[in-house]
């Protein structure tokens, strides 16, 4: 299934020693998996790493140097990349002990006095300064290309125009919060943090601070933009072309009155222009660190400013020495902390839970009708991954609300089950059987909500050890799901909960456990995870984020198994009982948290093993599949749709 890259890699290597392009010779160049918003689903325009490699897989680096190609990617993608790479290229598994991080792998390859090139908008501020110091230590230089290289080569086949669809206003009855409330409170954090300025960067943030939504991403309800929100202007970045009346009405463009959350309208490529002005003003601008270099190379940096200080302020007395100190905190011009709206957009309102929750009723109804359906076709032996792909989109699109799918549907057949993050093609798809496992992990964007749900089934009579493994990924899952925790635990130090039934028998898996989910927004949203490796800029968990849990296993041609639900995380009042010398279930009041369930569709118990389970366990999935019953049963009874209530109170029967 691979494609031949090599007349590709053969131009792009030729643009790296040409003078038109690159001031100076560079002996190798990264291609990031990312657009100039650091989004992790691309638009077409923007799959550069697909289009060099034909690794197509949604998370990668491609590094090319004169005589090599090396491309890095995660566990979800080993096999995938396998299948897609040609023998031009070196597959890098990151995350195994043995392979070496991009840095490590330039100074092994290159001489000293080697540059390094990238476009400066694909690579953020904060990878920028670790991989610049690294290859800096060992005699190499990263240096940003004005121009795009392998834009360059894939002009001259066919590369995609960038989209231009327009982009739709979101009532108060789907936000809960005004879009000019949202600015005052961000105007309000900006205060509290001494700076002037605040630039959103991330596509999902822009979206959400503005109430709107576009297309121009597939399964993701964004649109390109920009935005600058200082003490008293609101700046939008953006193609005019993309405004229309009803947007013009949202945003109050029209409103001849002054006031203080007046948009004023730039075109999307005027956002550099109007950063240096910002500086020039001698704001203090916060940007995230997570935005592109190419911006952020755009504000003094504070370390640079520090270094100028403590030369000068060393030769002062020490009263000087405070006051320039004093002087330096309030006049340096970049605050790199983390975004302050991916934070607040995290913290549902109770109108967007509300909307994820009976979004995700919804959704259950077109899933019931699914695997209803799916019961009834698999023994006819004629269906394949596809035709059941489609048969699911088909049927979400007759809930209300529905607008796309939130990500391609991975519907996988026995081995292709292990492959996991599979998207079914005409090239690869199987059949499916009664004798395989069958792996599902789908979702939808509502107007109310986003959705993300797996379930793994069998339609025939499973295999004992297929049995094991299933039961001690639901294990995982529960455990995670019933844990209560402190207020502001990270995800990282509850994840192992969800693998210990697994380590327990030297099984693992190669991804992370739980992600946010957006509200009509991007299926995957941070700043909160939950992930076995600590991130710098992880968000510890508080009532009203969501996450998905998500453990599951994986056997290299032969099956795959995953078990996702979305949770809302929501205060858990803890009763006071009897315990040693009268201590009360509120240490250093705290506060805790646990999981509201948002997913509510079945997990088919004929793959447990009771034997295996706990008491607590059964009690857990009985309650869970109660509520399921209640909720979706009633919807369900609603919509007429009683084949799939039929199948849902069977697959809901009570675990004894």
């Amino acid at each position: 299934m691979s494609r031949p890259t090599g007349h590709l890699l053969q131009q792009l290597r030729a643009l790296m020693k040409n003078k038109n392009y690159v001031s100076e010779a560079i002996q190798a160049y990264i291609i990031p998996s990312c657009d100039a918003h650091q989004s992790e689903y691309l638009a077409s325009c923007d799959l550069r790493r697909g289009f060099i490699s034909g690794f197509d897989g949604s998370a990668g680096t491609a590094i090319v140097t004169d005589h090599k190609a090396a491309l890095w990617t995660d566990g979800r993608y080993f096999l995938h990349a396998e299948r897609q790479l040609d023998a031009n290229w070196m597959l890098m598994r990151d995350g195994l002990p043995d392979t070496p991080k991009q840095e490590e792998w330039l100074i092994q390859e290159l001489p000293i006095g080697s540059r390094v090139g990238v476009d400066p908008f694909l690579m953020p501020l904060v990878q920028w300064k670790k991989m610049s110091t690294t290859l800096r230590s060992a005699g190499l230089t990263l240096v940003h290309t004005e121009t795009n290289l392998v834009d360059i080569v894939w002009e001259k086949h066919d590369r995609p125009c960038p989209p231009s669809d327009g982009v739709m206003p979101l009532g108060l009855s789907y936000t809960g919060k005004s879009w000019q409330d949202k600015v005052k409170e961000l105007r309000t954090t900006l205060k509290k943090k001494k700076a002037t300025a605040f630039v959103l960067t991330a596509l999902d943030d822009v979206a959400w601070m503005f109430n709107l939504r576009g297309s121009d991403i597939e399964f993701n309800p964004v649109f390109f933009a920009y935005a600058i929100v200082t003490l008293d202007n609101v700046f939008l970045f953006i193609d005019q072309n993309k405004i229309d009346s009803s947007v013009r009405k949202h945003l109050e463009l029209d409103n001849s009155d002054s006031n203080e959350t007046r948009i004023t309208l730039k075109e999307y490529n005027e956002i550099q222009d109007a950063l240096r002005e910002e500086v020039a003003k001698g704001s203090r601008i916060w940007i995230s660190s997570n935005s592109s270099m190419a911006l952020t190379s755009l504000v003094p940096e504070v370390n640079w400013l520090l270094t100028l200080v403590k030369s000068f302020v060393n030769v002062c007395s020490i009263g000087l020495r405070l006051a320039f100190l004093f002087l330096f905190i309030y006049v340096t011009c970049m605050l790199d902390e983390s975004s302050p709206v991916a934070l607040s957009k995290a913290l549902k309102n109770e109108v967007e839970l509300e909307g994820l929750r009976q979004s995700h009723i919804r959704d259950a109804v077109a899933l019931c009708e699914f695997f209803a359906w799916l019961e009834q076709e698999v023994p006819k032996a004629e269906l394949t991954e596809i035709l059941a792909a489609d048969k699911l989109e088909e049927l979400r699109r007759e809930q209300d609300d529905f607008v796309s799918l939130s990500f391609a549907t991975i519907s996988s057949s026995g081995s292709n089950g292990a492959i996991i993050h599979y998207r079914p093609t005409e090239e690869t798809t199987r059949m499916i059987s009664k004798n395989d496992l069958y792996l599902c992990d789908s979702g939808a964007q509502y107007k109310d909500g986003t959705t993300d749900v797996t379930r793994t089934v069998h339609f025939g009579k499973p295999t004992r050890y297929e049995q094991e493994c299933f039961t001690r990924v639901f294990k995982g899952h529960v455990s995670l799901a019933m844990t209560v925790f402190p207020n502001k635990t990270t995800g990282h130090r509850l994840e192992v909960l969800a693998r210990k039934a697994l380590w327990d028998v030297g099984l693992d898996y190669l991804h992370g456990t739980g992600h946010g989910v957006g509200c009509f927004l991007n299926v995957h949203e941070g700043p909160q995870g939950i992930n076995l490796r600590a991130r710098p800029d992880e968000a510890p968990l508080e009532a009203g984020m969501t996450t998905s849990i998500e453990p599951g296993y994986y056997e290299d041609g032969n099956f795959g198994i995953r078990i996702e639900n979305v949770y809302i995380i929501k205060p858990v009042e803890l009763q006071v009982g009897a315990c040693i010398s009268g201590l009360r279930y509120n240490f250093k009041n705290k506060g805790w948290l646990g999981f509201e369930h948002c997913t509510l569709f079945p997990i088919q118990t004929k793959m447990l093993i009771p034997s295996m389970l706990s008491q607590e366990e059964v009690d857990w999935l009985n309650s869970y599949h109660e509520l399921c019953a209640e909720k979706v049963g009633a919807a369900l009874r609603e919509q007429g749709r009683h084949e799939a209530l039929s199948w849902l109170l069977k697959e809901t029967r009570p675990l004894g």
